[in-house]
């Protein structure tokens, strides 16, 4: 079965679940109105169903290569990126000062779930291109964002981060990458990074590298790490290509997935770049970019668990094995498992572009803080589990396809070889985890208390229509009030011991929570109400489990000691 874009779930979500309309209200994004978000969602998944979709196994049957220098992208995601481009959906968000269209994020991430379901590793390459641009807004000089920003929102040029080394993943801090002043306002940068998802292509004129760097005598760490903005071919004075600069592809990785999309081994050799932002605040910089980003991975898990899901119920409802497989209990249960965990996740991240658009269009005013510390709050918590329900899923729609799915023809393993990344890159799901427990509760929890009243106004405001689920969710939501106190009172070291099953505990009873909503505004006896019975009595359960191992600590962990993990442990 072909993709077919969730316009209608995301609608409703918009509509019903997580609404639009407050965002809509405000002065910033009064023009995002029900017929401009109706035709915005309509013809973007037109594109996702009609261009995108179509390059999906040709991206993963014929890479991208590098050839004399020059990486070659796969058939016909030249043509894909063009539309893409032409459609005007690179600058959804972005400023209207430079060719943008300033839509919300509500709408941007529901696009880019769509992208994301029709054709992962295309959707990859104007991600981060709306990552930079939005990095460039925030930090960069006013003649930086005249030059870049109209390119790059108009898909003339591409951006990419480069953060990682081969010494320094996850420790930033450990880069080895510098920078000297030319004497020009320039830089020589010079260093290598990995891990550069489309750090080169054939399919835009120029490729616009965001680069961490260290200064001459900078301190260590991160405090001593400055961004600097390096395109691989210099503009003129005209703001044209001009000359190459000193920067190359060493090689391209050979990867489990995502083959369509060039992951790129960069060796930048003094080549000429521009500081962005101040010297020294590169980290502070970078994050802008990669908060957009992070929760634009997490629509990538949940654009891909939606596709994975449909092809399982278009399988199981035609594949005959002692009658149609969908109406096996145990298949039933997967692909209803399927569609609750995916509406879920969506909810989730969508209520987190919620915060951040209501946190924007408010600034400055009393309520601001409450919704950017809200975004916060949810950007870890949507990322890592949307990206998780992209692996789950495409794990189970192999297992609803039996021996098909194992077979590389059935489409089917291209979902969950693709999508298991997503829980890595951006920040693996642990650090986001950890950054749950660590940085978002330094404000004595007074995030996780408002969410959680929420959801507890919301299962008191449901007890009268749909009792049992309402009881559950608000039981769970108290639940977790009481394994965050016991959290926040636990040292850095026993947080981190229960900090992937603490998110996991938020998301189900924020998905539940979701869920609560949709079924009231369906109605029982409809098909919301048949999911949230499915999401509240079969998963929100898992909450439970998850907070033992919160309260756990970590003293049992470090009691393992190296010789008891056996063969394998350094010597």
């Amino acid at each position: 079965m072909p993709y077919r874009a969730p316009v209608d779930d995301i609608r409703f979500i918009l509509d019903q679940v997580v609404p639009l309309a407050p965002v809509a209200a405000t002065e910033r994004f009064a023009e995002a109105t029900p017929d401009l978000a109706e035709a915005v969602l309509t013809e973007a998944g037109r594109l996702c169903d009609q261009v995108m979709a179509p390059l999906q196994r040709a991206g993963d049957l014929t890479p991208a290569r590098l050839e004399n220098g020059v990486v070659r992208a796969s058939p016909g995601f030249a043509e894909g990126f063009r539309a893409i481009a032409e459609g005007g959906w690179i600058g959804v968000s972005a400023g209207t000062d430079h060719g943008g269209m300033g839509l919300p994020q509500m709408l941007n991430q529901a696009i880019n779930d769509m992208m994301s379901g029709a054709c992962l590793a295309l959707q990859l390459n104007p991600l981060l291109t709306q990552g930079q641009i939005e990095a460039l807004e925030h930090h960069a000089s006013d003649a930086i964002k005249a030059l870049y920003l109209p390119k790059l929102i108009s898909g003339e040029w591409s951006g990419t981060m480069n953060l990682t080394e081969p010494q320094a993943g996850s420790d930033v801090g450990a880069l080895r990458t510098r920078a000297e002043a030319n004497g020009d306002g320039s830089y020589a940068v010079t260093g290598q990074k990995i891990f550069i998802s489309w750090g080169d292509s054939d399919i835009t004129e120029n490729i616009c590298h965001l680069v961490l760097a260290r200064l001459p005598g900078a301190a260590e760490g991160t405090r001593g790490i400055s961004l600097f903005l390096v395109p691989k071919i210099l503009p003129d004075a005209d703001g044209r290509p001009g000359r190459a600069n000193a920067l190359k592809v060493v090689s391209l990785e050979h990867k489990m997935g995502l083959h369509g999309s060039p992951t790129c081994v960069m060796a930048y050799e003094g080549a000429t770049g521009w500081l962005i932002g101040e010297e020294g605040r590169g980290m502070a910089a970078m994050f802008t970019m990669m908060n957009n980003a992070r929760l634009a991975v997490a629509m990538q898990g949940i654009g891909v668990a939606e596709a994975a899901c449909q092809s399982a119920v278009a399988y199981a409802t035609e594949r005959r094995q002692m009658g149609v497989i969908a109406d096996h209990a145990d298949v039933r249960r997967m692909l209803a498992t399927m569609r609750a965990e995916v509406f879920a996740a969506r909810a989730i991240a969508l209520s987190c572009a919620q915060a951040t658009d209501m946190a924007r269009a408010l600034a400055g005013g009393d309520k601001a803080a409450d919704w950017a510390a809200r975004a916060a709050f949810l950007t870890p918590i949507a990322k890592a589990h949307g990206t998780d329900t992209g692996c789950a899923v495409a794990e189970m729609a192999m297992q609803v396809h039996g021996g098909m799915g194992y077979v590389e023809e059935a489409g089917v393993a291209q979902f969950y070889r693709d999508v298991r990344v997503t829980t890595i890159y951006e920040g693996t799901n642990g650090i986001q985890a950890m950054d749950l427990v660590g940085r978002k509760m330094a404000d004595g929890g007074e995030a996780a208390w408002r969410l959680l009243e929420e959801v507890q106004a919301g299962a008191e405001a449901a007890r009268g229509t749909l009792p049992d689920l309402a009881g559950e969710v608000w039981s769970a939501a108290e639940t977790l009030r009481e394994a965050t106190e016991a959290l926040i009172a636990k040292d850095m070291t026993d947080r981190g011991a229960g900090a992937a099953a603490y998110l996991g505990a938020w998301a189900r009873v924020l998905g539940a929570h979701f869920h609560l909503r949709a079924a009231l505004a369906d109605g029982i006896g409809g098909a919301r109400h048949a999911l949230a019975r499915v999401h509240v009595r079969r998963l929100l359960p898992q909450h439970v489990a998850a907070l033992a191992e919160v309260r756990a600590g970590a003293e049992d962990l470090f009691a393992v000691g190296d010789d008891a993990f056996g063969p394998g442990r350094a010597r």
